[in-house]
Parts: structure tokens; sequence; C-alpha cells
């Protein structure tokens, strides 16, 4: 295509803006994700590391609530992520001479391809990815295709931003790597360029590696803890099959063609081993099921290419198989967008689970809601920091100057401290806020929020059920939970913390 560069930039600028709104209309509805309001509460502790993820999410979803608590503003960044994803996907589209149909049919899957459409929905490490991930194919085919060496440098940079906010991305580039290698695109790496590209990529992620050392990699030891128990242990088929679930199984017929047509094209032949060496590993390292998802966007692309060139001497059937890829992926939105009110919701749910198995997509082990866990997690937080906030205020003002809450996981920790003014004083031994400790205190005064403080009557010489927390929609193991106040501890609470912790 000879397009001046503004006419290039059309479609792909316009695609962009179209998921940001739809995402932007769509993302804001139920409440706050338990881990969105983890990674606000570590983001407002700025550092080079945390015990679960990297920095950049964690900053990013501080930032968006500078100015004050909005739920709007903080899905808008992951909206964002999900629009410069749509505007990659084009762009990678053009570079692999794809032209209007293939672009349009790309931004479709991508949109509303469902594991996509959640990563823009909610602020995590995979949102980054959706951009991050398809500019770094994007800029080595441009590379291939004999752009300017020094695109390596850019290469760098995303790369490193990728790693800041996602681990998983490492094994991206990884396979990215080896699919280079493998095959005759390898030539892009004889330039010092590289190296310069991949030197940047050491220094942006080095920080993060090094705070993981100084604290003995916890992220290791979380992972392992999860595959004792916690996580659905997936074996190489099942894996695959979610993989169709959660892409869309019409939608899914677009990257699988896109992944063929990488192998019968020496130009793209790289992505398509690439693809399958990050399947492998992700595989053999028993991951959950989306850790490999942000590699899609690129397979669409390939995909959507091979469909327009199939279709090239029968035009009339694209504008179909455009309105069919639509309606596929409108079809699921609301599973994986809050859309619907819950009570419409549960009856969509009904119906369509007679045609997808959604159990089976459970990523953990645990006692399922009447809503997916993404959902009931939106659902009882500012109630539960209510209750708490209530039973705080219900002691005495010198047991309330000394008394602190400790909570058994993250989720109820962060949602105490964000929804909370002034912030109450709350610890846990759950991940990151394990390293932050006691913060001083004794524990002689204890608020404890469904944990075994105040059912194990050995550590305090008194504890009484002060309230019982229960709200409609949220997880199991959220509903009914006492609310407990302990008090004369027998041992210091900084003795039996190291007993606390609980990285999983």
């Amino acid at each position: 295509m000879n397009l001046a560069p503004y006419e290039r930039l059309r479609l792909p600028v316009y695609a962009a803006a179209a998921t940001f709104l739809f995402h932007l209309a769509a993302n804001p509805h139920y409440g706050f994700f338990r881990d969105e309001l983890y990674f606000i509460i570590c983001g407002r502790h700025p550092q080079w590391g945390y015990v679960d993820q990297p920095p950049v999410i964690p900053l990013l979803a501080a930032g968006s609530q500078l100015l004050g608590h909005s739920l709007v503003a903080l899905r808008a960044v992951s909206a964002l992520f999900a629009a410069a994803s749509v505007f990659v996907t084009c762009r990678l589209i053009q570079e692999l001479e794809g032209g209007t149909f293939a672009q349009v049919l790309g931004a479709v899957c991508v949109s509303l391809a469902p594991i996509l459409a959640n990563f823009g929905m909610m602020v995590a490490p995979d949102s980054l990815g959706l951009w991050a991930w398809p500019l770094v194919v994007l800029y080595v085919v441009r590379l291939s295709r004999c752009a300017d060496p020094r695109w390596w440098l850019a290469v760098g940079v995303v790369s490193g931003i990728a790693l800041e906010s996602k681990y998983s991305a490492a094994f991206f580039l990884l396979a990215a790597f080896a699919g280079v290698v493998l095959t005759p695109t390898r030539s892009v790496l004889k330039t010092p360029w590289f190296a310069w590209g991949v030197l940047i990529a050491v220094a942006i992620a080095l920080p993060n590696v090094l705070w993981q050392a100084h604290h003995g990699f916890p992220m290791i030891e979380l992972l392992d803890n999860g595959q004792h128990g916690k996580n659905v242990v997936l074996d190489p088929l099942a894996f695959a099959l979610q993989q169709l679930e959660i892409t869309n199984p019409v939608l899914a017929l677009v990257w699988i063609c896109g992944l063929i047509w990488t192998f019968f094209t020496p130009a793209a032949r790289w992505i398509g081993i690439g693809f399958v060496a990050l399947f492998a590993l992700m595989v053999a390292l028993h991951a959950k099921s989306y850790y490999m998802c942000d590699a899609y966007p690129a397979l669409f692309a390939a995909g959507a290419v091979a469909f327009e060139r199939a279709t090239w001497r029968a035009r009339f059937i694209r504008p179909a198989v455009v309105a069919l890829a639509a309606v596929a992926g409108f079809a699921l939105i609301p599973l994986v967008l809050p859309v619907l009110p819950v009570e419409q919701f549960t009856v969509y749910q009904a119906g369509i689970s007679k045609v997808l198995p959604l159990r089976s997509l459970a990523t953990e082990h645990h006692q399922q809601s009447v809503l997916p866990q993404t959902y009931a997690d939106m659902h009882g937080w500012p109630q539960l920091a209510q209750t708490v906030a209530d039973v705080y205020a219900s002691l005495p003002l010198a047991e309330r100057t000394r008394a602190v809450i400790v909570t058994q996981n993250y989720g109820d920790a962060a949602a105490i401290q964000f929804f909370t003014a002034p912030e109450l004083p709350v610890i846990s031994g759950h991940n990151q806020y394990f390293l932050w400790g006691t913060r001083g205190y004794t524990g002689n005064v204890l608020i404890d929020v469904n944990g075994d403080c105040g059912r194990d009557r050995h550590l305090f010489r008194s504890a009484q059920k002060a309230a019982t927390f229960t709200a409609p929609y949220v997880m199991p193991y959220e509903d009914d939970m006492p609310i407990m106040v302990c008090r004369g501890i027998k041992q210091p609470l900084a003795a039996i913390w190291p007993s606390i912790k609980n990285y999983i």
C-alpha cells in the first residue's frame, strides 16, 4: 500500500479511539476489584518492587487516584492500554502488508476477544502487556524489513517497561528471541544496536531484579506456594482448550489461521515459532492460562492478514466475516466487562453456561460465588471498610490510639485503608503487607478481620466478636466474616510476625 503517512494512521487511530470510548463506558461499574485496591495501596509506597509484582502498575494505579477516589480514572488507565493494543495491532497488520479489511477484522478481534477485553477492563499487570508485547513484535517486523537498526533501542525501552510490569514478559521475550534465532529473521541481530537494545532493557529491569534479590526472591516463593493448593494446574490439553475459550471459540479461528499462516510466510515465521515456544514454556511451568495472552494481538494481526489474502477473490464475504466476528465477540462481552446489572448478568450467565463450561475457566481453588470471581471481588469493599471502621470507632479512646487491624489477605487490608478516611492502621501477613511489618504496633489491642488471632485464644487474654460482615455477591470466604476485638497479647506481635507470613 502506497498511502501517505497520515492516511496509514487514520484507521488505527479511529479503531483505537472507538476501543477507548467503548471501555470507558463499559468498565466503571460494580466497583473496585480487590487487586486494584492492593495496587493503589502499594503504589502509595513507591519502591523498586513488591513481593508479587514489579512497580509500574502500582504506580499507575496510585497515580490515577491523586485527585480523589475515582473508578472512572482508574479504569481509564486500562482502557488506554486496550486502545493502544488495537492501534499497534492495526499498525502491525500494515507492516505485514494487510489492508483495510484486515485492520478492521484485527481490531474487532483484539478489542472483543474475552481475555483481551478483560485485560482492558481492570488495571492489572497484563493491561500494559496488551500494548507492549505486540509493540515489540511490530518493531522487530520493521527491523526485518530493513528499517533503521536503531529501532532496537525502542525494542529495548518497551521490553524493559514490559518487564517492570509483569514477570511473564521475560518468557515472551525469550520465546520471541528463540523465534528470531531459529529463522532467517536472525539477520536483524547482526548489528551493535541489538546489543544496545538488550542493555537498555536490562538497565530498566535491573532495579526490580535487585529488589527481589535483596528480599530473597519472594516472587519465586509465591509462585511455588501457588502451585501447591491455590492454583488450578492444567495439563497441556486443558491449557490449550482454555486458550480457545478465553479468546472466544469463534474469534480463535482468526488467531489459529494466523499461527498457521506465519509458518508458511518466511518473514513472519519467527512469530509462529515464538508463540509455540511461549505456549510450551507456560505449560511446562504450570502457568495460569491467561499468562501468555498478551501474545494474541500479534497472532490476530497475522490471522487478519491471512483472511484478507484468502478472500481476495471473494471480497463480497468480507463484511459477513467482520459481522460474524463482531456478533460473536459482543455475545461474550458481558462475561468480561461489567455491562449488565447483576440481576440481568446472572440470567445471562445461566443461559451462556449451557453452551460454554464457564466453571472450567477458574484458575484458583475457591468455592465460587453466584458471580465469577472477577465480578464477586468488585463487591462489598466499602461495606467491609465501614464495618471495621465502626468497630474501631467503638473502642475507648485510650485503646483506639494503640489499636491495630489485622487481616488475612491484601484485598481486605487494602479495602479498609482505601475506603476509610483518615486511613485506619492495617497490617497483614499477606504478600507485600508482610514486608511492611507490624508498623510498630504491639498487638495488645487488635481488631482481627476473619483471621486466626481471634480464634486462637492462647494468643490473647480476651477475644470477643464485635461485628459480622456480610454482603451479597462477595466470594464465600469473604462473607459472614467475624470481626474480633482481641486484648492482652501474650507474646509481642513482632515475635510472632514471621509465622504470619503468607506469600501466595
